[in-house]
């Protein structure tokens, strides 16, 4: 399912491909180890892409109870410490059942899925969209953006050949071919920490500076608020940083930007989670828990943020 994921995830999706998801790539690397190991994986593309006649088999991949998320909730809870994001997989795993060619849950693991949920709901607040995590990520981001600026202007920046490549061309969803795929392959984590480590000497005070600050782990602050940050703050934040560092506007916005932080740990629109009930009757979740958050949680939280330098670049 993620094996499509580049380096840092989904930071990738957003810097050295514009517009092409990981579940793409992921399905060109199917296609492509199908066509070697002469269409062993015919079956499970069709899964993946939706398509399998038994839509049981879909669901397990994806949905809103699927085994990506159980997997990678148990094991992000374990590896960062935050307990409440653990779920009961396995007891998950033994009340599935199938109804009319559908994933259900059996009544008596309704708890377990509302635990799961709830974990959800936790996951993405304290670990996924916790603010370091996103400041970060938007630094990495405007790393990758700023370095393709300044190679498209004719500096020179040493990285990897794989790195270059991607730095060097516009990759979109047109143009994403075979050849793309081999050189994608060839991409981790390595590459882009030893251009980090490289280009926090470049001359360029922006693309110098935001390697710095990830390298050094000397971060931009961050404020997160429950009503959309004001222009006024937004400006004064952006001015303040032009005037002390004397740079132009397009290079201040690499320090000071805003944007929204969404979650939603049940989409209801999208399908449900439904429960097999005891006389036959399949229901959805969240009509037939007695949790009173439950509900809420098939609602859309959104926070805003604002991000800026804290003493000086």
């Amino acid at each position: 399912h993620d094996i499509g994921h580049g380096p840092f995830s989904h930071a990738m999706e957003h810097s050295i491909v514009e517009g092409v998801s990981h579940e793409f790539i992921s399905l060109q690397f199917m296609q492509e180890l199908n066509e070697r190991f002469n269409g062993s994986l015919t079956e499970a593309i069709s899964i993946f892409t939706g398509n399998h006649e038994k839509k049981f088999l879909n669901q397990l991949v994806s949905s809103q109870l699927d085994m990506d998320r159980l997997d990678y909730l148990k094991r992000d809870s374990f590896y960062t410490g935050v307990a409440e994001g653990n779920t009961n997989a396995e007891r998950l795993i033994t009340m599935l059942n199938v109804v009319n060619g559908s994933l259900v849950i059996e009544e008596k693991g309704i708890y377990s899925v509302e635990k799961f949920l709830m974990a959800r709901r936790f996951m993405y607040w304290q670990v996924y969209l916790h603010k370091t995590a996103v400041v970060a990520e938007r630094l990495l981001i405007s790393i990758l953006k700023r370095a393709r600026f300044l190679i498209e202007k004719g500096e020179t920046l040493n990285s990897s050949t794989p790195l270059h490549y991607f730095l060097t061309h516009h990759i979109d969803i047109n143009n994403f071919n075979g050849d793309t795929l081999i050189k994608f392959a060839k991409l981790d984590d390595i590459d882009i920490l030893a251009a980090l480590k490289e280009w926090q000497y470049s001359n360029d005070f922006v693309l110098s500076s935001l390697c710095a600050m990830i390298i050094n782990r000397k971060l931009l602050h961050i404020k997160v608020k429950k009503e959309p940050i004001s222009e006024t703050k937004f400006l004064m934040q952006l001015n303040k940083v032009k005037a002390e560092y004397n740079i132009t506007d397009e290079e201040a916005s690499y320090f000071v930007f805003k944007g929204e932080l969404r979650n939603k740990a049940y989409d209801r629109q999208h399908q449900t989670i439904n429960i097999l009930r005891k006389n036959g009757k399949i229901t959805d979740v969240a009509k037939l828990s007695d949790h009173l958050n439950l509900n809420a949680l098939s609602k859309t939280v959104t926070k805003y943020y604002m991000c800026y330098p804290k003493e000086g670049v």
